[in-house]
């Protein structure tokens, strides 16, 4: 099977390009899933606001993925947005899927290593169940690396519950500055987000697929919780679910997709204000939480960010 027809063929063609593949994986690696809060809870999404004596610049947490139907906008938000000559997101192009093609091949496939080489019978029969689950099958997904297999996995039984990609908060921010002609910049582009998990050893990429497997049932309960604890500014809560467990666990991983990556948004956050003017920012929540946060990264510069109530 050619990649285009696998990307092509049910469900993977919903699922290019892999859109906020990074801080999907941040949420789908917590331990325990977490019963949800009830929907009628009024969203407040915690929003944090740097200033000096020209800029102003605001931190908004996104869910990349996120039912239909999830209200998470407030006055404020609203009007940090409204008020943004820029706005940064992780990618800037998360949705041009002739751009994610070429990418996706060289980081997401290896035809000359399947997945059935590398797995040992049992966990070949474990991908085939939950492959067939979505649609799918182990020999369908033979050619994916194991870490593009597991996101793949999770992202479809997401898809099956409800959560879509297209209502998540980047994408609705996103068409919202095109159409209001706002300056649009990205932290990172798909090719430097893809190629970190295809520099995983494989030992830890294996591990990583396997975690999927075990918890590919629970995919949807754990989001649930993440999104209500977002939803409803519960800070706290989200650390728990997005960093304490996976730093304890996934040590080498936890350094390679947040810290670092927090670190090098700090730098850049810093360099833009440097200018002036009014920016809104906007990456996912895992990254604005816990003792390394890109918070706690501008703060060790002398940056203050203040959490508006």
């Amino acid at each position: 099977m050619t990649f285009r027809s696998i990307l092509a063929s049910r469900p993977w063609r919903r699922l290019a390009p892999v859109l906020g593949v990074l801080g999907l994986s941040l949420t789908l690696l917590t331990a325990s899933p977490v019963r949800a809060a009830d929907d009628d809870r009024t969203a407040a999404p915690a929003l944090w606001v740097i200033t000096d004596a020209d800029s102003t610049l605001y931190l908004f947490g996104s869910v990349h993925v996120l039912k239909p139907d999830t209200e998470w906008r407030t006055p404020e938000i609203e009007a940090a947005f409204a008020s943004a000559e820029d706005v940064w997101f992780e990618l800037a192009n998360p949705d041009d899927a002739a751009a994610a093609l070429p990418i996706i091949r060289q980081h997401g496939l290896s035809p000359d290593r399947p997945l059935s080489s590398r797995l040992d019978a049992g966990d070949v029969e474990r991908l085939d169940a939950a492959a067939r689950a979505i649609g799918a099958s182990a020999a369908l997904m033979d050619p994916m690396r194991p870490w593009f297999a597991a996101v793949n996995l999770t992202m479809a039984q997401l898809i099956r519950a409800g959560y879509q990609p297209g209502t998540g908060v980047d994408m609705i921010l996103l068409a919202r500055a095109r159409e209001d002609g706002k300056t649009i910049r990205a932290f990172e582009t798909l090719d430097q987000q893809l190629g970190l998990f295809a520099a995983m050893p494989e030992a830890v990429e294996m591990a990583f697929l396997r975690h999927a497997l075990d918890g590919v049932d629970q995919a949807t309960e754990q989001v649930g919780g993440m999104v209500a604890a977002w939803r409803t500014g519960d800070a706290e809560g989200l650390e728990r679910l997005l960093v304490a467990e996976w730093k304890t666990d996934f040590p080498d991983l936890y350094q390679t997709l947040l810290t670092d990556r927090n670190i090098d948004w700090a730098d850049q956050i810093e360099a833009r204000l440097e200018g002036s003017g009014v920016t809104f920012v906007t990456v996912g929540a895992g990254h604005l939480v816990g003792p390394d946060s890109v918070q706690a990264q501008l703060a060790r510069r002398g940056v203050v960010a203040r959490r508006l109530e």
